[in-house]
């Protein structure tokens, strides 16, 4: 429905492309309203600093003050193949997320390590909308990343590694996302490592299950998420049951050259390990791409039971610098 002339009462003749040069982007007074694109509106203190939806970025249409009729646009819901974006994105500070991600850190027992991800997470089908900033829908995703760890002190030797696999199904409305996933993680001693080490036994961790993930954006930069997951098949001292939850400041707008900060805190818990586990935190700068893909730098703190599942069992508390790319 189109906003109304008050004075005449009959439909005004403009269009969005009217009111947001009228508007500029990011800027509005108190008591109006911002319409996206999506037909979401943002009021009050959000309206007033100019925040936006994920979405909604770079198209904010504050409706005339005063009148009670929003800017209704309802964008319509397709089938597309390969869709540009994701709907339910990973963990910032999650240590077994799908991205690609090199750590360069120090840990008190172990000395100099080098922590690696080389993986990824695409769309496969999704009935939703096309913005590929802040998608909504249902979504079919694949993912997968291997995550070796080599010993800096010992001419980089691979001391372990572990893949993870998953198919996640995502479903995306508003500031809401939720995730139901299977997924297969396995871990793998490193061959120079077990040369070093002959006395050193290799366990065969596995795990096979399934997870059920929710997620909040509690203002368009500032996301809320905790996720819950069980295994019908472990191996290696595994048991069913973890539990992640966590925290992330990631501005949401596209940064061009200038990046700007963030700040990501993650926790996971572990049945085999008496549900204890670790804790991550995360801080430095971000670029944001127009494809909503993102690039960090910054700091990388770790504290709690080893994420290479062959030392599931070893405390470890890691600091120093990682560079992240996620899809």
């Amino acid at each position: 429905m189109p906003p109304l002339d008050l004075a005449s009462g009959s439909p005004a003749p403009r269009d969005a492309s009217d009111l947001a040069g009228e508007f500029p982007e990011g800027k509005g007074e108190q008591g109006s309203e911002f319409i996206s694109l999506r037909g979401e509106a943002v009021v009050g203190d959000a309206a007033m600093t100019g925040t936006m939806p994920p979405a909604a970025i770079g198209h904010p249409l504050p409706a005339p003050k005063g009148d009670a009729i929003a800017l209704e646009y309802a964008e319509p819901w397709t089938w597309q193949c390969l869709p540009s974006g994701l709907i339910y994105h990973s963990y910032l500070a999650g240590a077994r997320e799908p991205r690609f991600a090199s750590q360069w850190v120090y840990d008190r027992t172990q000395g100099a390590l080098w922590d690696v991800t080389l993986g990824g997470r695409v769309g496969i089908f999704r009935y939703g909308t096309e913005d590929r900033l802040g998608p909504e829908g249902f979504q079919l995703d694949m993912e997968g990343a291997a995550f070796p760890r080599l010993d800096m002190g010992q001419s980089e030797d691979l001391k372990a590694v572990d893949f993870r696999f998953g198919i996640p199904l995502t479903y995306g409305i508003g500031p809401y996302q939720t995730k139901l996933a299977y997924y297969h993680i396995c871990s793998h001693l490193g061959d120079e490592f077990m040369l070093k080490n002959p006395d050193v036994e290799r366990i065969n961790y596995v795990r096979n299950g399934f997870t059920w993930g929710n997620s909040y954006f509690w203002t368009p930069n500032v996301r809320l998420y905790a996720e819950a997951a069980w295994c019908y098949d472990t191996d290696g001292g595994a048991k069913p049951w973890e539990f992640q939850f966590g925290a992330e400041y990631s501005p949401a707008r596209p940064t061009g050259k200038r990046p700007v900060p963030f700040v990501a805190v993650n926790g996971h818990l572990r049945e085999e390990l008496n549900y204890s586990g670790n804790l991550v935190v995360q801080t430095g700068y971000q670029w944001r791409g127009e494809t909503n893909h993102l690039f960090r730098a910054g700091l990388h703190y770790y504290t709690g039971k080893s994420d290479q599942y062959e030392f599931f069992r070893q405390y470890e508390d890691k600091v120093g610098l990682g560079l992240w790319y996620d899809f």
